[in-house]
């Protein structure tokens, strides 16, 4: 009888838990994520990878969670979207999958949806988001290897170059277009989830 009541009791007592604390526990998911993908970069010697946008948004997620922080949360969810596109095209598509670069970008993309039911998005929050972007590529010039252009931090991405006549042409055009993606992507997640109030 007690093998019964055993788990009965422990879906009773996370069922009782505090919304705040659900979500200090969603925020577990997202660190875990970040630590796989940092020892999988760690044991092939490129943690500078660790500062793409899809991998660094896990970290970001967590914070956000563990602090009830909104502005965080709704920064990296607006993140997961190109982030989960940017992956499968460049990483799954050319390499297949890997256990921990999946569960960093789907993993992620999960938990960044039901965070979203619980904290709402704001139509600013595409602002911060861009700004997220633009510090995380300035960190990923200044501290990542050239070659692995992180972000595209450092040069054209390759197959572009006949387009573009000059790095900054590139930077300027990518900016612009990521900037666009980002308020199309905070507007329908706005439509689909409005928060209460604009938080902070």
């Amino acid at each position: 009888m007690q093998n019964l009541t055993t788990p009965t009791r422990v879906f009773d007592l996370v069922n009782n838990t505090s919304p705040a604390v659900k979500m200090r526990l969603l925020g577990t998911l997202p660190l875990i994520f970040f630590v796989a993908q940092a020892v999988h970069y760690w044991r092939i010697e490129q943690l500078g990878h660790m500062l793409w946008m899809c991998n660094i948004g896990n970290l970001l997620l967590a914070i956000g969670l563990f602090l009830d922080k909104p502005l965080f949360i709704r920064v990296a969810i607006i993140w997961t979207i190109p982030g989960l596109v940017v992956w499968l095209i460049f990483v799954v598509w050319p390499w297949g999958v890997f256990l921990s670069s999946t569960l960093a970008h789907l993993g992620e993309i999960l938990v960044a949806m039901i965070a979203l039911r619980k904290v709402g998005m704001d139509r600013r929050a595409w602002l911060y988001a861009l700004g997220w972007y633009l510090f995380i590529q300035l960190l990923s010039r200044l501290f990542t290897a050239p070659d692995l252009n992180v972000n595209l931090a450092h040069g054209i991405q390759p197959g572009w170059e006949n387009l573009f006549g000059a790095y900054w042409q590139f930077w300027l055009t990518l900016t612009l277009a990521t900037a666009f993606i980002l308020w199309a992507l905070g507007i329908m997640l706005w439509k689909i989830r409005p928060a209460e109030t604009i938080e902070a």
